[in-house]
């Protein structure tokens, strides 16, 4: 099916814009718990020893700090640092790597922090001890993120040179009074060189993260942003909500509150984005994420083949997610775990224990019956019965039945039409499938937790 179709109803999606869950998981972290422990891990790597892999590489250093992350990351101009940290990473690579031999590693992703904090040395390193200790796919997908601001144009011919196919760079925006306003300033005419090295050296797939919300953004300031990514022509675009939660991140707090565009100047820069972005030529895959329509992401949902991770958007649906690094987090089997998310705790756990682990969930049936459902929403739009029907050996309506009632006043609404076998997300609710999705969540519902999500636009 096609995700570009999108019907903006200014009335509706004021009228669903509250908090709600980004659903990379289901259950959601919030659902982690430390009596998830080290023998419910080695359970979980032990029961789909046919997957494939795909590894998570978390580097968290960053020499700068810009005021609207929430990552988790130390800044610090050290490099030092880099070093005794992939001392203690090499620890848990190769504590972790025996539990999944034989399996072949598809996808790797390195997030941050900023992973090209590490210099070309240090990259070669984990590099050369990853291949030591999985085997990997000759097609496989090695993606990192890489911070303009912190990288020389030959890194990238070294990161092509170690085997990396694809870039995703953080611009957020390009108006140069927005940068200073969030500390994070930087050289237009070298991020069109650095993808152009990319796009010549042959990477396969080059993303853009924007940001809208920032502060002092218009919309009239973000349409030149647009226009030039449109310029910069890469594969693929996320488009971020910025939630502003100074008491979560204090970094966020030297973000001045009268700085920010108010919620309609938001949504009318959203509208704007969307329309500007499909005028250019982009597919809308959802949430926040777009992408050209010959990207394998938009070929993947015209399909109804797209799958979500902790990663984000994915093709590549039966592997497991084996994550390391401070706080990183995986997803095994049927279960979810996550790593020490403090850096000296990390150090702590690894060097004396071989592990960092320090949370997690293992689903239930009823955990896996409902991910599924929500992971089909988001990713393509629409759902069919008979496919849970005969996955669980369950009837939808009576399974479901006190779901389908929350479902009502959308239906009403217009965001989504229910068949007797089918759910079918209309243009006007795709910006607001989270709304949908959290019909299906048991534990919002039972909770009442949507305060600790962020708005859903």
């Amino acid at each position: 099916m096609s995700g570009t179709s999108i019907d903006w109803d200014l009335e509706l999606i004021q009228k669903y814009n509250y908090s709600g869950p980004r659903y990379t998981s289901y259950p959601t972290a919030l659902e982690f718990t430390e009596s998830y422990d080290e023998s419910a891990f080695l359970q979980a790597a032990a029961r789909y020893p046919e997957r494939p892999l795909s590894l998570y590489i978390h580097i968290p250093f960053c020499h700068r700090l810009c005021y609207f992350c929430g990552c988790n990351k130390l800044v610090t101009r050290q490099l030092h640092k880099a070093d005794e940290y992939l001392d203690v990473l090499e620890l848990e690579i190769r504590q972790r790597a025996p539990l999944f031999a034989g399996r072949t590693v598809t996808q790797m992703h390195w997030g941050g922090g900023t992973p090209t904090f590490l210099n070309a040395k240090q990259i070669t390193r984990l590099m050369a001890l990853l291949r030591e200790q999985f085997t990997f796919d000759a097609h496989a997908e090695m993606s990192l993120e890489i911070d303009p601001r912190e990288i020389e144009l030959d890194i990238v011919d070294h990161l092509h040179q170690e085997g990396f196919n694809r870039l995703s760079m953080g611009v957020q925006d390009f108006n140069k009074e927005v940068q200073r306003l969030v500390n994070r300033e930087q050289d237009e005419a070298f991020i069109f060189a650095l993808i152009e090295r990319a796009k010549a050296l042959g990477f396969a797939s080059t993303n853009i993260d924007l940001i809208y919300g920032l502060p002092k953004q218009t919309p009239e300031s973000f349409a030149y942003t647009l226009q030039r990514v449109a310029e910069l022509g890469p594969h693929r675009l996320s488009v971020f909500n910025y939630a502003h939660l100074p008491t979560l991140f204090a970094a966020q707090r030297k973000i001045k509150e009268a700085d920010l565009p108010g919620a309609e100047q938001k949504l009318d820069i959203l509208q704007q984005t969307i329309h500007d972005l499909t005028a250019s030529g982009y597919q809308f895959i959802g949430m926040d994420h777009f992408a050209r329509p010959d990207d394998e992401l938009a070929v993947a949902q015209r399909e109804g083949k797209l799958h979500r991770n902790f990663q984000g958007y994915t093709t590549q649906g039966e592997t497991d997610l084996l994550g390391m690094g401070v706080s990183a987090i995986s997803m095994i089997g049927d279960s979810y775990a996550q790593n020490q998310k403090v850096l000296k705790d990390y150090y702590t756990q690894v060097q004396t224990q071989g592990n960092a682990l320090w949370r997690g969930v293992q689903l239930t049936r009823d955990d896996c019956i409902r991910r599924d459902v929500i992971k089909t929403l988001i990713c393509n739009f629409r759902l069919s019965y008979s496919a849970i029907e005969m996955d669980y050996q369950i009837n939808f309506d009576d399974y479901f039945s006190e779901d389908l009632t929350l479902l009502e006043p959308m239906v009403a609404d217009g965001l989504i039409e229910v068949t007797s076998r089918e759910l079918i997300v209309t243009p006007k609710g795709r910006l607001l499938i989270r709304n949908i999705c959290m019909c299906f969540d048991i534990y919002l519902r039972s909770k009442m937790r949507t305060r600790q999500f962020s708005r859903v636009i």
